[in-house]
């Protein structure tokens, strides 16, 4: 029992999340030591959301909700972490999630959906898998025609920073969630939040109850007045 005055509360807190999530199957290993390189760039910041990555929170949710065909990628550690809030999410842009996996098994997509269901989701893609990303031979480059595959716009967090640049490629505008800055990922794709993914996806989602109501003239203009490579800069700015 980690008592709520522990000055490391949260921090553990979200540790505890995930070693559930070990435990039930729906985060691997190797996810728990990702989670722990992030947590390192975490403390930079303070372990709190900086201006640069609310405003290209804002910009994100303006981009999702202008785009056509959204879809938000989610992986084991996204699920353990964040599943009442992506599904929210997921509601409130009318995007799709899918379930997509470095270290896929059937077994463990299977585990995440019903994890996802059992959260409310009611739109989850990822067991199909019938198309492929060009030039990923991973299983990250599995994916479904009608989700990532035919998407204009991803939502990704803890991205491969390959993957990132495949979708890219593909003319997708990719919104990652990563608190290094200095990743593949983060350098490559179009809006990129430097934030811990509890706080980026509740944000995305207040965000987006709020910015549902504007109209498209405004959010082109949010999204038209951020540069990532300049954004980018600030990351570290509180």
């Amino acid at each position: 029992m980690i008592p709520k005055d522990h000055p490391r509360y949260i921090s553990l807190m979200i540790r505890e999340r995930l070693v559930r999530g070990y435990e039930s199957g729906i985060v691997c290993t190797q996810g728990l030591i990702a989670h722990g390189r992030g947590e390192a760039f975490d403390y930079l910041i303070g372990e709190k959301t900086t201006k640069a990555a609310m405003h290209a929170t804002r910009a994100a949710v303006a981009t999702l909700l202008m785009t056509a065909h959204p879809v938000i990628s989610v992986n084991g550690n996204t699920a353990a972490l964040v599943p009442d809030d992506i599904v929210r999410l997921s509601e409130s842009i009318s995007a799709p999630l899918e379930v997509n996996l470095f270290h896929r098994t059937e077994e463990r997509i299977d585990k995440i959906i019903s994890h996802l269901k059992a959260h409310g989701a009611t739109n989850i893609l990822g067991k199909k898998a019938d198309s492929s990303i060009s030039g990923i031979t991973h299983e990250r480059g599995k994916v479904e025609k009608k989700g990532i595959y035919g998407a204009d716009a991803v939502l990704v967090a803890l991205e491969d920073g390959d993957r990132c640049e495949a979708l890219v490629h593909m003319g997708k505008t990719i919104i990652a969630i990563d608190l290094n800055p200095l990743s593949r990922t983060s350098r490559t794709a179009n809006i990129t939040i430097v934030d811990n993914v509890v706080r980026a996806i509740p944000n995305m989602v207040k965000l987006s109850e709020e910015l549902r109501y504007m109209n498209k003239r405004e959010m082109k203009e949010i999204i038209d007045a951020f540069d990532n490579e300049l954004n980018l800069q600030s990351w570290d700015q509180a």
